[in-house]
């Protein structure tokens, strides 16, 4: 019963890795208007947050400076995924590693560079400016990346 069991268990994964496991394709059907409508406020979004990043970092502010640095990391990431993915002329139809590596990693680091930004001991209007930054490029990153939809294996 137990072999049984674990091998109906192999074939339903197997089934979900052919289906939708490594090396599925992610597609988009966004308007150009929307896109725009989010990518604008989303690169204010992380352009903000590094920019008060910069400012800690010249007013001698490093311990907060640091806490705020690994969701610079990420959105810094996914701004040059998506950098490159435009080069190679990928906008609407991504690989899953490549749409994760980029929106995935803008949408994780403004989630948290909100969080971040709570507990940096910095001033009220930088703690606010840097959470404002955070938030929208959280946002705009997740509403394009919730636009992705996989591309069944037949549509290829």
């Amino acid at each position: 019963m137990r072999l049984e069991k674990s091998l109906i268990y192999k074939n339903f994964y197997k089934d979900l890795a052919e289906r939708y496991g490594a090396g599925a394709t992610y597609t988009t059907d966004i308007s150009d208007a929307r896109w725009m409508a989010y990518d604008i406020p989303g690169n204010i979004g992380w352009m903000t947050y590094l920019a008060m990043l910069a400012k800690m970092i010249r007013g001698g502010e490093y311990g907060s400076a640091a806490l705020s640095a690994a969701p610079a990391a990420l959105m810094i990431t996914g701004v040059a995924e998506l950098i490159s993915e435009r080069i190679e002329g990928l906008d609407r139809e991504l690989p899953e590693n490549r749409l994760f590596r980029g929106f995935g990693a803008l949408t994780l680091g403004g989630i948290t560079g909100i969080s971040a930004s709570v507990i940096t001991k910095s001033g009220k209007r930088t703690k606010c400016t840097m959470g404002g930054g955070a938030a929208l490029c959280a946002v705009f990153a997740g509403l394009l990346l919730r636009g992705y939809k996989i591309k069944a294996k037949n549509e290829r």
